[in-house]
Formats: C-alpha cells, structure tokens, sequence
C-alpha cells in the first residue's frame, strides 16, 4: 500500500511524526508536509511565489520525507504531480493538534489536505485529537493506521472523504467509534487592535466556541460522549432543492 502522508501543523508537529511510524507499519509512506504551521489555509494554493521543496529526516528511526514551503494543498498537488512515480493508494492528514468539528472543515488544512487527495480520485482521510495541548497521539495514530488499511479495501465514493476526530483520553475511556455527520461549530470573533513599533495599526483575532444545541449523530456530541468520530464528507456543495425555485424566477 503506497500512501501519502501530509498535515497542516508542519512537518516537524509531534502529531504527523507519530501517524508516520503508525503508517509505516502498513504500507510504503512518503511524506509531503509543509515547513511550518499552516493552521485555517483551507484550500489555498500558493501562485504568487515560489514553492520550495527540500529534503527532511528523522533519526529515530531513520526517515526522510519532502518539506514544502507551501500550504497542505500545495504539498498533496506537488507530490501526486511531480514527486512520487505512482499515485498513491490513500492520502491521510493530520494528526492535528486540535479538533475539526462541524464547520472547523471549512477553514482546516488538515481537512482540505484530504478534499485534494479525493479531487484526484484517491480515498483520503483527515485525523484530528481533540486537544490545543500536546496530546498522546498513539490511540488517534493507531486507528488511523487501522481506519486507513480498511478504506484502501472497501473504497469510498468519488469525491468523498473521511473526517476523524479522536478524543484526547486514555484508550479505556473511549466510549466506542460513532459514524456522524457535521454539527454547528460557530465562533464569537473578537479583533484586538494594535500598534506595531512604528505606529502602524493593526489586528490581532482571536475568539471563542459558542455552544451550540446539536443532534445526538453529530461529530460534536461524540467528542463531548469520548466517542471517535468519523465523519464522511463530499465536496458538492450545490442546494440541489433551491435549484428548482430558482428556475421559477424566470432569471432569462
């Protein structure tokens, strides 16, 4: 199984490293990740600038893997056009240091690392733990491996992905493996205004989780239940209902 490892922490997050070892046990990984943190890029692709790519490695044990100076999307493009000799088996993203519920899938690289690999037609999952501090990533890792062994077998739809999010627990309190769908994520934005040392104005966001009511079959409530949570999503995002009431307003 030829798979291809990528992230949107960078190359050198604890999360990523610990998915890379799991994977190996499995299949042949080659990892494309970018050099450094590219959290909230969402599909971004870099065209203004160049794309450096250079060589990375661990010691313990010896693996090596292609940094990019670009985004998640960059990294999954790069890799299926110019640097692997075949396309990949799966494309697997993460482990990301903090959850992607609800609508996080829209901003996350994490995630939009995964909808590239399905725009090529190759089954892709997203990983997430849900912590923002330095968590275990073994169970999360662990399961991926699994996850990942089992959708090369079974195959997804085109155009589909799956998004896994991993309570941050010990194994024994994980309350089973529940297949959900997308909650409410919304956030109160706040902008901090500041001045940099030159008197020039800027604005530094920030922001907090509202909560929200949502269904009991959400990716939100099986993390609240220490459940993982396996989320599968597609990328059309036509209102195919509205399409008839628009044909009724005559828009000719």
């Amino acid at each position: 199984m030829r798979i291809l490892l990528t992230n949107d922490d960078g190359i050198g997050a604890p999360g990523i490293q610990a998915l890379w070892r799991a994977l190996s046990n499995i299949g042949q990984v080659t990892v494309v990740a970018p050099d450094a943190e590219r959290s909230a890029t969402s599909q971004a692709i870099t065209v203004h600038q160049p794309i450096r790519v250079d060589e990375y490695c661990i010691t313990e044990p010896k693996l090596c893997a292609w940094r990019v100076g670009g985004t998640p999307t960059d990294c999954v493009k790069i890799a299926v056009e110019e640097l692997l000799p075949a396309k990949p088996d799966i494309v697997v993203s993460g482990i990301n240091l903090g959850p992607n519920l609800g609508t996080d899938v829209l901003y996350s690289g994490t995630v939009s690392a995964a909808i590239e690999g399905a725009l090529y037609g190759i089954p892709a999952i997203a990983v997430s733990l849900d912590t923002w501090q330095n968590g275990d990533f073994s169970i999360a890792a662990g399961f991926a491996a699994k996850l990942a062994q089992t959708v090369v077998q079974k195959k997804l739809p085109p155009n589909t992905l799956l998004n896994v999010n991993v309570p941050a627990v010990a194994a024994d309190q994980i309350s089973g493996v529940a297949v959900t769908k997308l909650g409410v994520r919304q956030y109160a934005n706040t902008f901090e205004r500041r001045q940099d040392p030159r008197g020039r104005q800027y604005y530094w966001m920030g922001g907090q989780i509202v909560e929200n009511d949502n269904d009991a079959d959400t990716d939100i409530v099986a993390i609240k239940n220490k459940q993982i949570s396996v989320t599968p999503i597609h990328f059309d995002l036509t209102n195919y209902g509205l399409m008839n009431m628009l044909s009724d307003w005559q828009l000719n």
